[in-house]
């Protein structure tokens, strides 16, 4: 047998290092460090140490670098630390006082838990970015980048603000990693062909002709992206939500004229193909996600992490937030919730592991027999749920490299190597949609967003406005300041993560207030930008208030207002 195994993780967090802490806020990304990030990294240490072959690719969003290589995380996530352990050591000590040994060992098991964590953290000098660097230059991982803030790219206004999106991921990349992305993790898996498009929102329905998503990433040399598997097979495979809202079933009646298979095609999602809206041109690689192995490790009903002995995520313990008791049942309250046990954990993860890993073997010698090239499995999962929803995750990713390793003609890879030996040469027409519910844009448009999109598509008129006129005529340096927080604040307005946590009634009022920061804001530099432009001097209010924003919003460092002119779409 030969067949490979590329496990893909996407690591992402909206800007919230300066907005906020608890419950929402910069704590979120606190939590995703130190459950998940730095145990990724003791994996790939332990890998490196026992000569484990673990391979595997990370994607890594802009933003989510940014903040993770700015000076405050680094401050504040060992304040954060800290008081996880105190917390620990509180409950150790009531648990003592009130008999209860058990949840004391359990307690325990949380201080010495943040007490490796904050070893390892300053270990590594307090640089994740940089160790995932140094893992991807030993060969163990691939890093793959996103659009810059995780912009919805197939609902975005202007091809303009898509290029953006895109070469700042690009430039972000290689100031952190050193090299070009491998490949991208599209925000969302979402895609989007060449066709005639109108808005799907506001008063403006002049049609335009959109270019593919692929016609960017061929442009800016980014090698490769994945897609959810109903894309691949079509039909009414998508778009079974269009009906919920009439703004959506407009938007799927425009693509479908242009999108010709009515019926689902019989293709293989275990190996890669070349995408192109335009007839063969630009054509660029993209790998299918393989929904049996997805469904076995996320699935909360029936998958891995269900298991009635792993830590339970809902159910804490006051004041602190540890948890102490296991899943028991995926369908019990948290009343019915007992007790964690992590001697049962061993044993669980091995034979998991072993049955993954049969799992890929069985796959992989089906889809061997079926086709050409070496299969190669596509397993994408959100990092996070790595150690953050399911404690156990990391550790279960280092077996499975075991238990891989043990069965001959199957490796785990990355995409990019894989494309190396095995380049595609079958050209496919890909639909629109993504990998969210309904496989459409329902979760990021529908009757509770819609106003979301209205300020950003005003939004991004008036930044393409700006900077044409900035390459035409340039201006002074408080003018350039003044675009290029423009910038960032579009591009943060921009963030997929507004319109995800509003539909989903997880942190709404959140949500909505940072979108009505990012688009006032965006409107108070419109009007500096203007008073400069005509050469008047701003109130010395105006410029101040620059200086704060700067600080707060301290993203992507001097980024070029030109990237949002009409000039880059010249291909």
């Amino acid at each position: 047998m030969n067949g490979y195994l590329q496990i893909v993780l996407h690591s992402h967090l909206p800007y919230v290092l300066t907005h906020g802490r608890w419950p929402h806020g910069a704590d979120w990304i606190f939590e995703a460090a130190a459950e998940t990030y730095i145990p990724i990294i003791q994996i790939l240490k332990n890998a490196e140490n026992e000569n484990i072959p673990l391979r595997f690719s990370i994607g890594i969003s802009p933003v989510l670098a940014e903040q993770l290589a700015h000076p405050l995380f680094a401050e504040q996530f060992v304040s954060y630390i800290r008081l996880k352990l105190e917390s620990a050591q509180d409950d150790q000590r009531y648990f003592l006082e009130i008999g209860d040994e058990h949840r004391m060992k359990l307690a325990q098991m949380w201080d010495d838990f943040y007490t490796k964590i904050l070893h390892d953290f300053q270990e590594i000098d307090g640089d994740i970015v940089g160790a995932f660097r140094r893992y991807r230059e030993k060969g163990f991982i691939e890093i793959l980048t996103c659009a810059a803030t995780h912009g919805y790219l197939p609902l975005l206004g202007t091809d303009n603000s898509v290029y953006a999106q895109l070469a700042i991921a690009k430039q972000v990349h290689r100031k952190h990693f050193g090299v070009d992305p491998d490949g991208i993790w599209l925000p969302e898996a979402a895609y989007r062909p060449r066709y005639d498009w109108v808005p799907p929102v506001g008063k403006d329905k002049t049609p335009l002709t959109r270019r593919g998503i692929e016609e960017f990433l061929y442009h800016l040399d980014i090698h490769f992206f994945i897609v959810d598997s109903h894309l691949l097979k079509g039909g009414k495979a998508i778009g079974v939500y269009i009906d919920r809202f009439e703004a959506l079933k407009k938007l799927w009646a425009q693509f479908e004229k242009e999108y010709e298979p009515r019926e689902e095609i019989p293709r293989s999602p275990y190996q890669p193909y070349l995408c192109s809206s335009t007839g063969g041109k630009f054509a660029t690689p993209f790998f299918v996600r393989d929904p049996e192995t997805g469904l076995q490790v996320w699935s909360g009903e029936w998958g891995y992490t269900g298991n009635p002995a792993y830590l339970d995520f809902h159910k804490k313990h006051f004041p602190g937030g540890h948890r102490y008791w296991r899943v028991t049942d995926s369908q019990a309250d948290l009343a019915d919730k007992e007790l964690y046990h992590p001697e049962w954990i061993a044993d669980t993860i091995s034979e998991q592991s072993h049955h993954f890993a049969n799992l890929c073997a069985k796959i992989l010698n089906k889809a061997e027999a079926e086709q050409k090239v070496p299969p190669i499995i596509t397993a994408p999962f959100d990092t996070e749920l790595f150690g953050h929803w399911w404690f156990e995750g990391p550790k279960w990713l280092l077996e499975v490299a075991r238990q891989i390793s043990e069965i001959d003609g199957i490796e785990m890879t990355g995409g990019w190597s894989y494309l190396e030996k095995y380049p595609p040469d079958t050209v496919v027409q890909l639909p629109e949609g993504s990998w969210g519910q309904g496989g459409f844009h329902y979760i990021w448009l529908n009757e509770w967003t819609m106003w979301t999109w209205e300020h950003i598509y005003e939004a991004e008129k008036e930044m393409i406005n700006f900077a044409n006129r900035w390459v035409e005529k340039g201006g002074d340096y408080r003018l350039k300041r003044a675009l290029v927080q423009m910038g960032k604040e579009l591009l943060l307005l921009e963030s997929s993560d507004w319109q995800f946590l509003i539909s989903t009634w997880s942190a709404r009022d959140y949500a909505e207030r940072r979108i009505v920061f990012h688009y006032e804001k965006f409107k108070d530099l419109v009007r500096l930008a203007r008073e400069l432009i005509d050469g008047k001097e701003p109130p010395d209010g105006w410029m101040r208030e620059l200086e704060i924003l700067e600080r707060q919003d301290d993203i992507f460092g001097d980024i070029d207002p030109a990237l949002w002119a009409d000039k880059n779409l010249d291909f």
